[in-house]
């Protein structure tokens, strides 16, 4: 079987998503070629080339980011006192507005996000936006989108790095058993 290409897109504000986006990477390693790529940093060639797409980011206001909640998620880290630390240069723009930009095209493709430990109808859901526009590109989902929790000090719960990277696995399994199958 030859070597699929893999790209997992991540926006990330406090390093949370992109921790996930680098442990789902190390999981999808079966595939082949696997890069990992801030939103800001992904050109449309990178993901036209891609077999496998993979997409993440935060949920903020019950859904993906805008940039007046990542302008809010900035004032918050600057906050005397936050505990916060924002990533070296935090997205200014967001996984909304890359994936409207983006042409259609096809592959497959799975949306993850990152979310308060709390109910799903509670907080929303980023990774369910993030689905719907992946499919108006062309892409087939391989799998439902999938949730990593955040901890109320706005870090990763225990395990959820490995959980990542257990998906990115089940992840790989799926789409070499399309290829081999012929569908997608």
């Amino acid at each position: 079987m030859t070597a699929m290409k893999a790209l997992v897109v991540y926006e990330s504000m406090f390093g949370n998503t992109r921790r996930v986006a680098e442990a789902i990477a190390e999981g999808l390693a079966p595939i082949g070629d696997v890069s990992v790529s801030r939103v800001t940093e992904t050109s449309h060639a990178q993901v036209i080339a891609a077999d496998l797409l993979v997409v993440g980011g935060p949920t903020h206001a019950h859904g993906m980011t805008r940039p007046q909640t990542r302008a809010n998620a900035v004032e918050r880290a600057d906050r005397p006192g936050s505990g916060l630390v924002l990533e070296p240069e935090p997205d200014r723009r967001g996984v909304r507005e890359w994936l409207d930009d983006l042409p259609v095209s096809g592959g497959w493709a799975a949306a993850f996000d990152t979310r308060a430990t709390m109910a799903p109808f509670l907080t929303g859901r980023a990774s369910r936006g993030i689905r719907a526009r992946l499919r108006r590109k062309g892409r087939v989902m391989i799998t439902r989108p999938e949730s990593f929790l955040v901890g109320g000090s706005n870090r990763l719960l225990d395990g959820e790095e490995e959980r990542a990277r257990t998906w990115g696995a089940q992840l790989a399994a799926e789409v070499t058993s399309s290829t081999r199958a012929g569908t997608g």
